[in-house]
């Protein structure tokens, strides 16, 4: 595993009340990582890696549906006929609850044995997916680099269970920031992984560069955030018959 290569300091200037989580998939196990000596759902590795710092989880350590999603393991015919979902209420009938599995992400099979999880404060090395924990205010900045030099589109993908998938595997698989909201994924819900209302925000390693290069370039609080309604309308105002003369000329 290599060596922390960038320069990822531009995310203390947040002031998260929770660390970023890097996470990195593995084929060999790590060296220098100590393993996790307890078994525990996928989603609740990121409340674990808060509370003790870095470690590495193999497919014991890694219960629910984890290790089908790493592709440590084949389907599980219970799971995907739609049975569990239906009988937990979470979906009508096992119709509805199998045809998530038809765009769930999973990486393919044995091609991960370990997963390391570190906060970003004893990161150790180049993540394959860093997870940010934020407030509103904190994601608008963060999202609002994700379009600073791009200006794509924001999208939210995401179904009601197995939260984990959307934000450790779709990223990774699909190179596309991915966020949700603390609160709606049943499984994170149950498990009380974190309180209702965050932020999550999983960006993938070909975004972080960019990331990190806009967050120190843009301005993270706009003026017109600050602005009287009065002073926003004779911005507009004025930038607009600006904007129009310049190109009259």
């Amino acid at each position: 595993m290599h060596s922390t290569m960038r320069d990822y300091s531009v995310f203390n200037k947040f002031n998260f009340e929770r660390q970023p989580i890097g996470i990195k998939f593995l084929f060999h196990k790590p060296d220098g990582i100590e393993k996790l000596d307890k078994n525990l759902a996928f989603c609740e590795m990121l409340k674990e890696v808060q509370g003790r710092g870095p470690f590495y989880a193999a497919k014991e350590n890694i219960g629910c549906l984890g290790p089908l999603l790493l592709g440590m393991e084949d389907h599980d015919p219970i799971f995907e006929s739609g049975q569990v979902g239906a009988r937990d209420g979470i979906f009508k009938e096992p119709n509805a609850n199998k045809r998530i599995y038809q765009y769930i992400p999973k990486l393919p099979k044995d091609t991960v044995n370990y997963v390391v999880f570190s906060p970003l404060d004893k990161l150790s090395f180049d993540p394959d997916i860093l997870i940010i924990t934020a407030n509103v205010s904190q994601a608008e900045i963060l999202l609002r680099a994700r379009a600073y030099t791009t200006g794509k589109m924001l999208s939210a993908n995401s179904t009601p269970v197995i939260m984990c998938a959307w934000l450790f595997i779709y990223p990774y698989v699909s190179g596309e920031l991915n966020f949700t909201v603390t609160g709606l994924g049943t499984g994170m819900k149950s498990r009380h992984v974190l309180p209702e209302g965050l932020m999550l925000i999983s960006i993938p390693y070909d975004l972080l560069p960019m990331m990190i290069e806009n967050l120190q370039d843009m301005e993270w609080v706009l003026p017109l955030y600050t602005m009287s309604e009065e002073e926003r309308n004779t911005y507009f105002r004025n930038t607009s018959n600006e904007l129009r003369k310049a190109s009259s000329k």
